[in-house]
């Protein structure tokens, strides 16, 4: 069930990650919001973690900050998309029923985040990517862009 997922919310993602203007990559709707390549890189990096859940106990952002890769253009951000994808499908395809059991934490040092199932981590994944591709479709919404459908048809494709 969750490769299907998986692949299913993959396609939707790249039709919105396909959207993004190469001259935009430093916009940003808000002064407290992330910029598009800031917000789109974090998209593309986000199926990585499935790989990560499978294969560690926690995250500690005090010994492992958070570094995103520099990207500014939109074939770059696609590459990085399918990398990340590739590899947490690899990771997930290999993965049986116990290994989604044991615990997993996220933490920043002696603060505790969270602490789930590895199978709740990477359902929670999928959900920060459905979320954070809500706000891209903001930020192309504001900008003009159409936007795809994700679950059916979206305005802009529909004949009204």
């Amino acid at each position: 069930m969750l490769l299907k997922e998986m692949d299913h919310e993959a396609q939707t993602t790249r039709n919105m990650l396909e959207r993004v203007p190469n001259d935009k990559y430093d916009w940003k709707p808000h002064e407290k919001s992330m910029t598009i390549e800031q917000l789109t890189t974090h998209i593309a990096e986000l199926p990585t973690w499935v790989s990560m859940v499978l294969t560690t106990s926690e995250l500690d952002f005090a010994s492992s900050p958070y570094e995103p890769k520099k990207i500014a253009r939109t074939d770059d951000l696609l590459k990085l998309f399918e990398e990340s994808l590739a590899d947490g499908k690899a990771h997930l395809s290999k993965a049986n029923e116990k290994d989604l059991e044991p615990n997993w934490t996220l933490r920043n040092g002696e603060q505790i985040y969270s602490v789930n199932t590895k199978g709740e981590v990477i359902r929670m994944t999928y959900c920060q990517i459905v979320h954070h591709r809500a706000q891209l479709g903001v930020y192309l919404r504001l900008l003009n862009i159409p936007i795809p459908g994700s679950y059916g048809p979206s305005a802009d494709e529909m004949n009204f």
